[in-house]
């Protein structure tokens, strides 16, 4: 049987909103003279926000509570590398910090098989009036390192941080760039079976992110156990075969990485034509427009299609005025905003009617996309002239693997993005 690396039963985080804490003499004495009386410490701090005493002069709302995490189970097995997801506020970073023991839980327990190397925050885990040198060294103290096993990994750090200039220099000194270059170098290579990666590769160059990218998969390869938070989707796809979806604290989503992350995509545009204002569109208004169709080759209503297959988009919209002339294009992207195709034809001139609006129907017949999840952009404008509407994420489709086409069973960005059939002759 497979044996767990990190098994989560039940665990919340909770913080209370408004409640400042006291911050001068006079607000401790006030909360101990409180406490002798018997009183319910918490009347203090309402007390300094209706007197003005101390220097808590906000409203308080009534200590509301926030729910960072709200009862999050799970386990993983050593050797994996799980990608975790989610919007702004839904509590990855809030995960790593209890599993990285900075924070306690509210309640419910985490149980860790192995020594924990975390990348959370630029400069978490360094002390700023100490060297680089030093720094590595206290790094791998706290892991229970002995000194001989640092410094046979010491030049290897040095050298994939690339910072061998500056390693006897404060890292109060130091970049926010050559904090991270340090930092990971450091989680990568000191000898800690668990390694948690929240979103600070994205302060690095592009060249370092993905270095970055390649360590972690030897790292992955070498059987360690790797926790890693990203907004970069393709990141995560690359990387992780497992991923987990959080949303306000809670558990959404446990499954494949495409499967979750094709899952977080759809849930995050809307599709609502009497509500455009959610898409997310620029230009002067001009020309808009209002709701878009994906139909088969039969006029039905569909959004998954095999490759090969025919693909109809019908356009509904209307302008200021009639008898304005306008081209369109159409952009698919895959669900980490890669440009797969654009269809257009500036040729192709189209105009308003009478009634001020205008119908399209756009005929795709043969789609050339691999397996996999995509979006639609719509662009409205005059080439080179005008923009009247640019809608981006207007619509998302799947692709499934055709009857007629046969590809490995790992059917996923790594084999491309656009399929043609293969044509070639051996020459005698």
């Amino acid at each position: 049987m497979t044996k767990s690396a990190i098994e989560i039963k039940g665990i919340s985080k909770k913080y209370r909103l408004g409640v400042t804490g006291r911050k001068t003499l006079q607000d401790e004495i006030r909360y101990w003279w409180y406490k002798v009386k018997g009183k319910d410490p918490r009347q203090f701090m309402m007390n300094v926000v209706e007197t003005g005493l101390g220097t808590d002069k906000e409203r308080l709302p009534n200590g509301s509570e926030f729910w960072a995490l709200k009862d999050i189970s799970l386990t993983v097995n050593q050797g994996e590398v799980v990608g975790i997801i989610g919007r702004n506020g839904a509590g990855k970073s809030t995960l790593l910090k209890i599993l990285s023991r900075i924070t306690e839980p509210t309640s419910g327990e985490a149980f860790i098989d192995g020594r924990v190397g975390s990348l959370l925050e630029v400069g978490t885990g360094f002390h700023p009036e100490l060297t680089g040198r030093e720094n590595i060294y206290l790094n791998g103290a706290i892991l229970g390192m002995k000194r001989s096993e640092i410094t046979s990994k010491f030049d290897d750090i040095v050298e994939f941080a690339e910072i061998d200039k500056f390693i006897d220099t404060p890292v109060k000194r130091y970049s926010s760039g050559m904090y991270v270059r340090l930092a990971f170098a450091v989680a990568a290579h000191l000898e800690s079976e668990i390694l948690l990666v929240d979103e600070v590769l994205a302060v690095g160059d592009a060249a370092f992110q993905r270095k970055c990218l390649g360590k972690m998969g030897e790292v992955a390869t070498e059987g360690r156990t790797i926790l890693f938070v990203s907004h970069n989707m393709g990141a995560i796809n690359q990387l992780c075969k497992r991923c987990i979806l959080l949303d306000r604290g809670h558990l959404i989503k446990d499954d494949t990485t495409d499967t979750v992350i094709s899952s977080y995509a759809k849930e995050s545009v809307h599709y609502d034509e009497k509500a455009d204002r959610k898409w997310e569109r620029k230009g002067s208004g001009k020309v808009r427009i209002l709701s878009i169709s994906l139909l088969d080759e039969n006029n039905h209503a569909c959004n998954t299609y095999r490759m090969g297959q025919v693909m109809k988009i019908k356009l509904l919209g209307d302008a200021i005025e009639p008898d304005i002339d306008f081209t369109l294009a159409i952009q698919i992207v895959t669900l980490t905003d890669i440009p797969v195709l654009y269809l257009n034809n500036p040729l192709n001139i189209f105009r308003t009617s009478l009634k001020k609006d205008f119908r399209i129907e756009i005929n795709i017949p043969d789609l050339p996309l691999m397996p996999g999840s995509y979006f639609l952009h719509i662009w409205v404008g005059r080439v080179r002239r005008e923009l009247f509407d640019y809608v981006k994420y207007i619509a998302s489709f799947d692709i499934l693997q055709g009857k007629k086409v046969r590809l490995p069973l790992r059917t996923n960005y790594q084999l491309g993005l656009v399929y043609l059939e293969l044509s070639a002759t051996q020459l005698k």
